[in-house]
């Protein structure tokens, strides 16, 4: 079954609350290989002016990946996981991420669209802090190949 083109546009309630702990940010600062003392050391941290240590810019991708999952699971929209290629990510942040934040993701489906056979679905997840404002938004596109 092909991608539902009708998802695009959609918006899904938002996905939440997230709290970004301080293990959570060191295990991904590890896990990536960024090497700066203030995703580890909340003293060098807040010397920068940040409540806690600070996540490396790509951590946004593992919140936003859950409120995706919203889309990825909802069987109407025609996406077979085991066929999705990951094509391109994308990130403005409004403010760094830190231990201590708890975040929810709004989730946008911009765009449904087909390409030689195969979907192409570009997401869009803006990341908000407890009081609503704005910390990362983060674009995605995923393609979903044909079976051809």
């Amino acid at each position: 079954m092909p991608v539902n083109p009708d998802f695009a546009g959609r918006e899904y309630a938002p996905a939440g609350p997230f709290e970004v702990t301080r293990e959570q940010v060191v295990a991904f600062a590890d896990a990536v290989g960024a090497t700066s003392a203030a995703h580890r050391d909340p003293v060098v941290a807040q010397g920068l002016g940040h409540a806690d240590v600070v996540a490396p810019p790509t951590f946004a991708v593992t919140l936003a990946q859950r409120c995706e999952a919203q889309l990825v699971q909802d069987p109407e929209a025609g996406i077979d996981f085991s066929r999705v290629v990951h094509g391109q990510e994308g990130f403005v942040h409004h403010r760094p991420i830190v231990a201590g934040d708890v975040l929810r993701g709004t989730l946008h489906v911009d765009t449904v669209r087909e390409a030689g056979g195969h979907g192409m679905v570009s997401t869009r997840v803006e990341l908000t802090d407890a009081v609503d404002r704005p910390v990362t938004t983060v674009t995605s596109m995923i393609v979903v190949r044909g079976e051809g």
